[in-house]
Formats: C-alpha cells, sequence, structure tokens
C-alpha cells in the first residue's frame, strides 16, 4: 500500500512538474518574440540613420567638388525652403555663388537627427570659406568669406531613396572682408527671428584700430530671387564703437538680412603740407533675420478680450 501510494505521488510530482514547465513556454516565447521584433528594429533603424546620414555627407561631397548635377540627386524634385525658393532657384543661387568664390570649401556638422516611418529632419551646423578679388581703383584687393549658420533639413523617403524635402535656416551669418579689415573683428547684431511689421534693432560693433577712421552703414535687404539692394548711407562710427539702426520688419511674408557695410579710412602724409586719405580696407556682414508671417485668419472674442482688459484694470 505504501509503495502504491507512493508511486502515486512520484506520478502526480512529475505530472506537476511537465505541468509547470509548460506554463512557461508561452512566456518564454513572448519574450523571445519581443526580443526578436526589438532587434529587427534596431536593425531597421540602424539602417535609415545610415541612408539619412549619407545623404547629408553626400551633399557635403558633391559641394565640394562643384557637382551641380550630383547635387540634384539628393534633392526632391518638389524642394522647395523656408525661404519658398524653388528647387530651380535653389540650384540657381549654388551655381552664382560658385562662379563667385570657385575655391569656396564646406564644411557641414551633423548634430541631431530624428526620423519616423519616411521622414526625416536633421540639424546642421554649417561653414563655408573662400576667397575673392577685386579690382578697386588701379588695385585688386583679395577678400576673405565667413560664413557659418544652423539649419534643419528635412528629408522624405521616396520609393527606395531619401531626398531632401525641404529646408530651414535658423541662424546664418557671413563676412566677407579686403585689405586691413581681415584683421579687424566686426559683429552684427540683430534677432534671429521676429514678427511681421515689427520693430528690430541691428547693431554694429567695431574694434577700431588706434591710426583708423571707420565708416560705416547698416541696412536690411529681404529674401527674395532676384535678390535687391538698398542704398547705403555711410557714417562715422561714434566714438563708443557701436553703431545702431532701427527697422520696421517687412509684411510681405518674406524672411531678411540685416547688412552693415564698413570702411577702414586711413591718412598719411603726401607732401609737406598735403594728407592723403584713403580706404584702407573694405567689409560687408550680413546675417539672418527670420520674419514670422501675420496670421490674418485669427478670430477673438470680444466678451472674452473686453472681460481680460476689465480683470487687468481690477489687478
Amino acid at each position: 500500500m505504501y509503495n502504491k501510494d507512493m508511486k502515486k505521488l512520484s506520478v502526480l510530482l512529475v505530472a506537476a512538474l511537465l505541468l509547470s514547465g509548460n506554463a512557461y513556454l508561452p512566456c518564454e516565447a513572448g519574450i523571445l518574440s519581443t526580443q526578436k521584433a526589438r532587434i529587427e528594429q534596431n536593425r531597421i533603424n540602424k539602417s535609415i540613420l545610415n541612408s539619412v546620414k549619407n545623404v547629408i555627407n553626400q551633399q557635403t561631397i558633391f559641394a565640394n567638388k562643384y557637382d551641380l548635377k550630383g547635387l540634384k540627386t539628393l534633392y526632391s524634385p518638389n524642394f522647395v525652403n523656408s525661404d519658398g525658393f524653388t528647387k530651380d532657384i535653389y540650384f540657381k543661387l549654388i551655381e552664382e555663388t560658385w562662379k563667385t568664390y570657385p575655391d569656396i570649401a564646406y564644411k557641414t556638422e551633423i548634430k541631431n537627427i530624428e526620423f519616423s516611418d519616411n521622414y526625416a529632419a536633421v540639424l546642421v551646423e554649417e561653414s563655408a570659406v573662400a576667397t575673392s578679388q577685386e579690382n578697386i581703383g588701379e588695385f585688386i584687393a583679395v577678400g576673405e568669406l565667413y560664413s557659418v549658420s544652423k539649419c534643419i533639413y528635412y528629408l522624405e523617403k521616396q520609393g527606395s531613396k531619401w531626398l531632401i524635402s525641404s529646408e530651414k535656416i535658423l541662424e546664418e551669418t557671413s563676412s566677407l572682408k579686403y585689405g586691413d579689415a581681415r584683421y579687424v573683428n566686426m559683429e552684427l547684431n540683430a534677432p534671429k527671428q521676429t514678427g511681421a511689421g515689427k520693430y528690430y534693432t541691428a547693431t554694429l560693433k567695431v574694434d577700431t584700430p588706434e591710426d583708423a577712421v571707420i565708416v560705416a552703414s547698416i541696412n536690411k535687404e529681404n529674401i527674395v530671387y532676384p535678390q535687391t539692394k538698398t542704398d547705403e548711407a555711410f557714417r562715422k562710427l561714434p566714438d563708443d564703437n557701436i553703431l545702431e539702426r532701427f527697422f520696421l520688419s517687412n509684411t510681405q511674408n518674406v524672411n531678411e538680412y540685416a547688412v552693415a557695410s564698413v570702411g577702414i579710412t586711413r591718412a598719411e602724409n603726401y607732401s609737406p603740407d598735403q594728407v592723403r586719405v584713403y580706404m584702407g580696407g573694405l567689409a560687408f556682414i550680413m546675417t539672418r533675420v527670420n520674419v514670422i508671417p501675420e496670421n490674418k485668419y485669427l478670430k477673438f472674442d470680444n466678451d472674452e478680450m473686453n472681460k481680460d482688459k476689465d480683470n487687468g484694470k481690477g489687478k
């Protein structure tokens, strides 16, 4: 009797263990399935990341080779940037830049990449350097161009390819300096963003050399194509080496540039009783001001507005 009971108990224990082991199988299968899905998703994400990075890297390679045809293959036919420039206008500007600065060199640093499904946004910092030669009177002036910007490229997967569908420049500053101006520190400050029809201040600061007199002007230009230029009114830089000007931003729903022109004048004895004044250096500085368009379709509840005003008076 004892042995029979023990056998029954052993059989029950074995069965219980078997059942207990089987109970964990679905759970383990679920974990394995989740892990496989996660591994596969990571593989897909890595593939997307590499594809998007490759587009930005190829963009820099084509630009430094001045390969306009190759560069165009990276852009969507429907490309339009935040200035409203279509692909055709955008590449006309690139071509004009290469003709003006045939030795221009670009550098791009990727700061962040975000993506989901068929769309990606890439935050980059870009810089460009170049030289320029201009005939000024009897002399050939050598200039140096420096440009830095921070922008977002928006990419879209079309078929099996990732293409740049749009671009938004967040910050942008460029300077072109000739002669002695290359060795003088200059800063042009303006808001990176402002509303349409709003006043803002552009400030120019120049570290004036002791033996020079600085004349300068500040203007603004809408970012349109073809570019329009405003008349310059030069004036002597104040004693504190700071020149300011107030502007009213445009209401045409376009972005604009604050532009400063700086001349470095010097004087030398030409004869015992004569002094020759000449331009020792010239500089142009440009910084972007993004203008937020006015939304003319916002509707306000007059009762709510009056209520807010009354509450404000009561405080």
